[in-house]
Order: structure tokens, then C-alpha cells, then sequence
């Protein structure tokens, strides 16, 4: 899919840009002639992905970021712009998933995702709003069909996903005389890794495994990361 010159020369920022979504995301804004600022917790992933876009001197900057880390954001965001100029996209994908029911699983779990999935998209709203406002860019925040509807066992991950969504169609309200846009995207089954790299912190019932939970979710992940990077482009 072409999306005419929309992407060509803008700075593209990319949270959790090692894998899936994210990967997706930088692989298709690189051949749109994009500028890319990309960022993961997992250095190895993202150095991989590094690997498939090739070497583009003074195109791509990668960090190994936590947006569990509000310290660490705001000077992301300074690297960026020092970098590559103000930020014309900013795309919030890093997210994690835990699983358990709410009444068996410790609190600090429900902390973490929300820490991560939530909070991390709201520090880097905050730490870019004012290079988007000068770029009268974009932000696009990755919720979840879980953003939409609850779903037994994920009571942290719809939690963290309800609250992203409310969050961007509030700021968009709010930005949008900037002439900036937010966007809240709700992915359902997307072939990602992020189901399986979920921690249990218990099982729901005795009838629920790890690798029931895998087999469930394969079957439900019909759409590939390309389409889902197609479709929030």
C-alpha cells in the first residue's frame, strides 16, 4: 500500500519497534522515505530490526528505552529532536500483557501493565506534544479491541487499554486547535508475540495452560502485522 508522500521526510518515532506492530510499522515508513527514531526495552530485538531496514546513515537513530521510565522520556525526547529534527508522528506501540484474575493476582502486577501499556503512552504524549504542535503532526496510540470490551483473566491489560483509549479522545479534543491529531488504534487478533510473552500469574481455573492460552490466541490472530501496519497507516 502507498500512502502517497505523506510519510517522506517526516520523523516517525516508534515506541516497541523491535517486534511486531512496531517492526511492521518502521519497515513500512522506511520505504516511504520516512526518518526514523526507534526505541525498545529489548536491545537484541530492536538491533534486529535495525538489521531488516539496513543501513541509512543519519535516517534511523535506535535506544533502548523503558516507557516504564518517566525519567528517561523526557530526555528521549530532547535525543530525538537534537537528532532528527522534531517529531512529525509519534507512535506509542510498546505494550505488555499479564495474565490472572484480578482476585488471585498481586496488585504490582496490575501496577506494571498499567505502568507500561498506560502510563507509558501518557509520559510520551507529554514529553513530544510541544515538537507536534510545531509540526502540526500526529500521535497515535495503540489501544486494544480489550480497550473496547472486558475479557476474563485480562483484567490489567483491558484496565491499561480503557484507559488509553479515554485518554486519546480526550487529548484530541484538546489538541486539536494545535492542529495536531491523536489517533487510538484497537487492534483485535494481530499475529504478535505479545500473548506469548505474557506471564500468568495464575491460572484462571484448572482447565487453563499456557499452552491452551498460545492455541487460543494463534487461532484468534487472523490478521498479520503488515495488514495492522497497513490499516493504522
Amino acid at each position: 500500500m502507498a500512502y502517497g508522500n505523506k510519510f517522506d521526510g517526516k520523523v516517525c518515532v516508534i515506541t516497541g519497534a523491535g517486534s511486531g506492530i512496531g517492526r511492521a510499522l518502521a519497515l513500512k515508513l522506511k520505504s516511504e522515505g520516512a526518518l526514523l527514531a526507534l526505541s525498545d526495552i529489548n536491545t537484541l530485538a530492536l538491533s534486529e530490526t535495525i538489521v531488516l531496514l539496513g543501513v541509512h546513515k543519519n535516517q534511523i537513530m535506535q535506544d533502548t528505552l523503558d516507557v516504564a521510565d518517566a525519567e528517561a522520556i523526557p530526555v528521549y525526547a530532547e535525543k530525538v529532536k537534537a537528532a532528527l529534527g522534531s517529531a512529525d508522528y509519534v507512535f506509542n506501540v510498546a505494550g505488555l500483557v499479564r495474565v490472572g484474575s484480578f482476585d488471585e493476582s498481586p496488585l504490582s502486577s496490575l501496577e506494571t501493565v498499567m505502568n507500561v501499556n498506560f502510563y507509558g503512552v501518557v509520559r510520551m504524549s507529554k514529553a513530544f506534544l510541544e515538537q507536534l504542535k510545531e509540526t502540526r503532526g500526529g500521535l497515535v496510540n495503540i489501544s486494544s479491541i480489550f480497550g473496547i470490551i472486558g475479557f476474563p483473566g485480562q483484567v490489567d491489560y483491558c484496565a491499561s487499554k480503557f484507559a488509553v483509549r479515554g485518554f486519546s479522545e480526550t487529548l484530541a479534543q484538546e489538541v486539536e486547535d494545535y492542529g495536531v491529531s491523536v489517533s487510538c488504534v484497537h487492534p483485535g487478533g494481530v499475529a504478535t508475540n505479545i500473548a506469548r510473552n505474557a506471564l500468568m500469574d495464575k491460572k484462571l481455573n484448572p482447565s487453563t495452560s499456557r499452552e491452551a492460552m498460545d492455541a487460543g490466541f494463534d487461532k484468534a490472530a487472523i490478521t498479520s502485522v503488515e495488514k495492522a501496519a497497513d490499516i493504522i497507516l
